[in-house]
């Protein structure tokens, strides 16, 4: 069988480990801190930015790495509260720690690092190799205090021709619609391709205006880079709309094409190039910025919520070529 699945330790941390043989692909996940794909290599090429250090280092002291998940809520909220169903819910600080931007902002929610992921699911068949992991936030008063909304999370990487699906399904388990505004951070590199060579495709349609803390205020413009477009002297760190999925992202460099694809249920792109650093994030949104707190005032039509009882569910898909 050309796909396999195996836990495996590695620095005295679990990890899950699928496997394309016939491609050449490998993925590598690590259930207690996020469920966080840190690994992702094409014919032994690296194109996830890894740990910085060992497991056992990153385990004990978290940082960005690999395709970490935004939730409940993803990038900036413009204060100490949001709006959900016309009422007001505050943040408790003093219950959990929140992470903050530069300028004091919750940012990029509750779950970054999350150790209570539960390996559902690790299993290879003809047709690929996949992982489920389930995260039952509902269980977690320090969660709930921040964001009261009873729901569960289960994440599936699967590994099929060469492609992983990152797939997210979220089981809205309390009375009221939960207002959804999740995204993931993936970090991705061309190795061994300098920075400056790169040239990027954005298929999106719409740009929108940031304030100068980085929130949204609710206008857009159209999209006028041009695409590709190449990545030297350039910085970018900007909230795209009008996602075409089925067109997808790409950077490319030296013959080197790393691909992503975003599902419909993703309509907004976070896309980060910063000038310093040989990586680039194409992010997966359900929805802008501070969307909560936008479509209260009337200022982002289409925030997306989950019914009492029901799930969603969205896929984004990443693939290399050339390596």
């Amino acid at each position: 069988m050309s796909y396999q699945a195996d836990k495996r330790t590695v620095d005295g941390v679990e990890t899950l480990h699928l496997a394309d043989t016939a491609n050449k692909v490998e993925v590598s996940i690590c259930p207690s801190v996020g469920n966080i794909a840190y690994d992702m290599r094409v014919n032994s090429h690296p194109i996830l930015m890894p740990p910085a250090h060992s497991l056992a280092d990153w385990k004990n002291k978290p940082e960005w790495a690999g395709i970490p998940l935004l939730a409940p809520w993803a990038n900036r909220l413009d204060d100490e509260w949001f709006w959900a169903n016309g009422r007001h819910y505050r943040l408790n600080p003093e219950v959990t720690t929140i992470r903050r931007d530069p300028n004091g902002l919750a940012i990029h929610g509750l779950l970054l690092y999350a150790a209570d992921w539960q390996v559902v699911k690790l299993q290879a068949d003809s047709d690929g190799v996949e992982s489920v992991s389930r995260l039952e936030f509902w269980r977690h008063p320090d969660w709930m205090a921040q964001f009261p909304f009873a729901h569960t999370i289960e994440m599936t990487y699967r590994l099929s021709a060469g492609v992983l699906e990152v797939r997210t399904t979220i089981h809205n388990e309390s009375r009221d619609p939960m207002p959804l505004v999740i995204g993931f951070h993936p970090w991705y590199q061309l190795p061994d391709v300098s920075r400056d060579e790169w040239r990027v495709h954005l298929p999106v349609r719409m740009h929108y205006i940031l304030s100068n803390k980085l929130i949204p205020t609710g206008e857009t413009k159209p999209f006028e880079l041009p695409t590709p477009v190449l990545l030297a002297g350039r910085q970018l760190d900007d909230v795209f709309g009008g996602v075409n999925g089925a067109d997808g992202f790409w950077v490319e460099g030296r013959g080197r094409r790393l691909s992503v694809r975003f599902g419909p249920k993703f309509p907004i792109a976070v896309v980060y190039a910063p000038k310093d650093r040989g990586v680039i994030c194409f992010e997966p949104m359900t929805g802008i910025t501070n969307g909560f707190n936008l479509a209260h005032e009337g200022r982002y039509k289409d925030l997306q919520s989950i019914a009492p009882g029901a799930s969603w569910s969205e896929s984004f898909w990443v693939s290399a070529s050339g390596f």
